[in-house]
């Protein structure tokens, strides 16, 4: 009997490094941005959606091969002003150009522009905010240069500079990140003065910590999901200034297609053919609205604190 009981139990054994062993699961932090993103299943739609959107607006221009210079053959009044249809998706326009590829071809100029100036406005604005913010010395001269250039508008601004530098991409491109950086460096500034004073930057600053290395260790890893943010209102909105711009002739000019462009062309026949305007300007809008949303929900996921 007692020979069974003793077969029930056994000697544990002991591991004095056991105690440092932590139990908790390990913690990845871009895997949990990426956890969290894809489990709202309507955000996953809209980003396939939107890769979608940018990948065939950078491929079918060059399929296509339409140029805006290269007159179609006026003379064929048959293929003017065609209904959409399964031969012409988006139908022809005043010229007997197909709208289908019109529209792309803009959307194609407008999305590269505006990511490129938001990644120029990034790279120049993130690194100067974040030592306009630590550095009180240089904010006493930084804060007047943006007082003065805050009191311009952007618009204006743009086309002041559009005259001066001419129609082109990469005149524009110039024109809408001359000033827009300093907006981002500005920003940037605030969310570093928020969290510069905080106990474990205190401790290395006396510690003897270089201050770059503060803020690229310290301080702008807590503003990621910040900047998202940021990110995610800026690019549809230099679309819309360049879609602007392009609409009141001052953006790319007549030799690149631009959104802009074609919505100021197909105004004239709103009445007769009101799916000429109505299309570019419904392509906008998806484009916009789906680059807010999932850069609103990316920037959601990486805040650390919806990481459960």
């Amino acid at each position: 009997m007692d020979t069974e009981r003793n077969d029930l139990f056994e000697f544990a054994s002991f591991d004095e490094y056991e105690s440092e062993h932590i139990a908790a699961p390990r913690y990845s932090y871009w895997k949990s941005v990426w956890r969290t993103f894809y489990k709202n299943k309507f955000t996953v739609a809209i980003t396939i959606l939107l890769i979608f959107i940018i990948t065939f607006a950078l491929i079918q221009p060059l399929i296509s091969g339409y140029s805006p210079v290269i007159a179609p053959n006026i003379n064929n009044a048959s293929m003017k002003f065609l209904k959409p249809s399964a031969e012409h998706i988006f139908g022809t326009d005043h010229v007997g150009n197909e709208v289908f590829d019109a529209v792309w071809a803009g959307a194609r100029n407008s999305i590269i522009i505006g990511f490129v100036c938001c990644f120029i406005d990034m790279i120049i604005g993130i690194p100067v905010g974040a030592l306009w913010g630590f550095s009180k010395k240089m904010d006493k001269w930084m804060i007047e240069v943006y007082n003065v250039i805050s009191n311009v508008p952007f618009l204006l601004l743009c086309m002041i500079l559009s005259y001066i530098l001419g129609a082109g991409m990469r005149p524009l491109i110039i024109t809408m990140t001359c000033t827009e950086w300093i907006f981002v460096a500005y920003f940037i500034r605030t969310q570093v003065m928020i969290i510069r004073d905080r106990e474990y930057n205190l401790a290395s600053k006396c510690l003897g910590t270089r201050t770059w290395t503060m803020i690229t260790k310290n301080i702008l890893p807590y503003l990621i999901s910040v900047i998202m943010t940021y990110v995610s209102r800026t690019i549809p909105q230099l679309i819309s200034y360049e879609v602007f711009l392009s609409y009141m002739g001052l953006g790319l000019g007549t030799t690149n297609a631009s959104l802009g462009q074609s919505i100021s062309l197909y105004t004239a026949y709103m009445n007769g053919y009101p799916h000429l305007f109505w299309i570019p300007v419904g392509l906008l809008a998806i484009i916009s609205i789906s680059l807010y949303i999932v850069g609103q929900k990316l920037a959601d996921a990486a805040d650390p604190r919806t990481h459960m």
